[in-house]
């Protein structure tokens, strides 16, 4: 396993911009980080862990929550064992705790939806929107 770092999380007005950080730390050889499958997971207050985005390890495919689509990028530096959430036109229906997760994975195409597949999960970060 890796530990993770979320950073960026803030308050911003609707239809402002974040962008997360997930910085990858411990078993963070380049080669290593870059067999991970990431994924970008948001909760807000009272409701279940979804989905925001996730990118496979070649960077080559990714997948967004409908929700997210065409406001939210998810982008990868393995040079940094980084991987970043670009957030765009946000809403106050975005507002929650957002989380990086990790999955170990030999599939250089893999990329994972549910939390299942993840080994391992950052503290998360706040993120919220005001109207």
């Amino acid at each position: 396993q890796v530990q993770l770092a979320e950073s960026g999380g803030g308050l911003v007005q609707a239809g402002g911009s974040l962008r997360l950080s997930c910085a990858a730390s411990g078993r963070t050889s380049t080669n290593y980080f870059s067999s991970l499958s990431m994924g970008w997971f948001r909760q807000a207050h009272g409701k279940e862990r979804e989905l925001v985005a996730s990118i496979s390890w070649s960077g080559g495919r990714s997948y967004y929550g409908d929700s997210v689509k065409g406001r939210f990028n998810i982008s990868r530096d393995d040079t940094k064992n980084t991987v970043y959430l670009q957030m765009n036109n946000l809403k106050p229906d975005d507002t929650a705790v957002y989380y990086c997760a990790a999955a170990l994975t030999s599939s250089s195409s893999s990329v994972y939806r549910s939390g299942n597949n993840y080994d391992s999960w950052g503290q998360g970060t706040q993120v919220t929107v005001s109207s």
